[in-house]
């Protein structure tokens, strides 16, 4: 027959039930998860830059959740605060990276984006409580897009903008990452409105500064030709005709070249329609080229007497009026 230890015969007889043979609870259960933790952090601390690079994101994650539990319980004024938030934002360099990959054809450069990210995503470290039970990664974009929005709105303009416009776009777009935080999902108009206690007109004018951080040249292609080249957007834009203006004087003269004579007609349309020098308008008309000259010039001065004829009613029209031509 086995022996049985003596501490089972004892816990058998003072037990009424098997609930009483179930060890009592220990008052330090967390340690375990608590030590794991600080495993972690104590292993995150020492990771070099390669070892960094090379953790997935799953690594990645776990390593910034302790360690951000960590940051919340130190000094904000001490040595190792700084040391784990520097850490923090090495493994989290990446969000920059994603929150401003829309952004990269913006004027600011590329490093100048980069840097304010990083601003951002400190200041997202900062503040972040990870008892909230939100991922950081989602605390963290709204924060790191508000920073790099903030830069576009001082420096990166392409269009003048109003103070007063500027400064509403910066206080819907602080808003609109308060709300997303708060909320989970993007704010509307009217959240941002009422959160800002002001109109919601006011909310969309603010908005609508966004348009003018960058602009499109006029040489991108807008749309394929059907030749299959791509057509640029100066080619769909509309410009003046220069012949405009003359209009009204076509339609004046119009009438009185009709009334001239078949030769004094051939000769304006050679010499203005056509292009031909006197000398070659008067051999094919066989005269000399001074004689077309005396010819143009009569020709002239008579449309010009006719057309100023024409317009001096027009200069007494304040004291004789003129019908009206409906």
């Amino acid at each position: 027959m086995a022996n049985i230890p003596a501490s089972a015969h004892t816990t058998t007889r003072v037990g009424d039930s098997a609930a009483s043979c179930e060890p009592p609870p220990d008052p330090d259960s967390h340690a375990g998860a608590d030590d794991t933790g600080s495993e972690v952090r104590d292993e995150a601390l020492s990771w070099s830059a390669d070892e960094i690079r090379a953790l997935d994101a799953r690594q990645a994650r776990t390593a910034s959740d302790a360690l951000l539990r960590r940051l919340r319980r130190l000094d904000a004024a001490s040595d190792e605060y700084s040391r784990v938030r520097a850490r923090l934002v090495e493994l989290n360099l990446s969000l920059v990276r994603f929150a401003v990959r829309g952004l990269k054809n913006r004027a600011a450069a590329r490093d100048d984006v980069l840097q304010t990210g990083t601003v951002g995503l400190i200041k997202a470290i900062d503040v972040f409580d990870p008892d909230r039970g939100i991922a950081f990664a989602s605390f963290a974009l709204p924060t790191i897009r508000g920073e790099v929005k903030r830069l576009f709105r001082d420096t990166c303009w392409a269009a003048h903008v109003p103070r007063r416009q500027q400064e509403l776009f910066l206080a819907t777009t602080r808003a609109a990452d308060t709300l997303h935080q708060q909320l989970g999902r993007e704010a509307t108009s009217a959240e941002i409105a009422a959160h800002l206690d002001i109109a919601e007109e006011e909310v969309d004018y603010g908005r609508d500064a966004d348009r003018a951080y960058s602009v499109d040249s006029l040489d991108t292609p807008a749309a394929e030709a059907p030749g299959g080249t791509a057509a640029a957007l100066a080619d769909r834009i509309g410009a003046e005709e220069p012949e405009l203006d003359l209009v009204d004087f076509r339609e004046s003269v119009r009438p009185l070249i009709a009334e001239l004579g078949r030769r004094d007609q051939r000769i304006l349309k050679l010499r203005f329609w056509d292009g031909l020098t006197q000398s070659e308008i008067g051999r094919r008309l066989g005269l000399s080229q001074m004689h077309i000259s005396r010819l143009l010039n009569r020709i002239l001065t008579d449309l010009r007497e006719h057309l100023d004829g024409a317009a001096e009613p027009e200069r007494d029209g304040a004291t004789e009026p003129q019908p009206k031509v409906a």
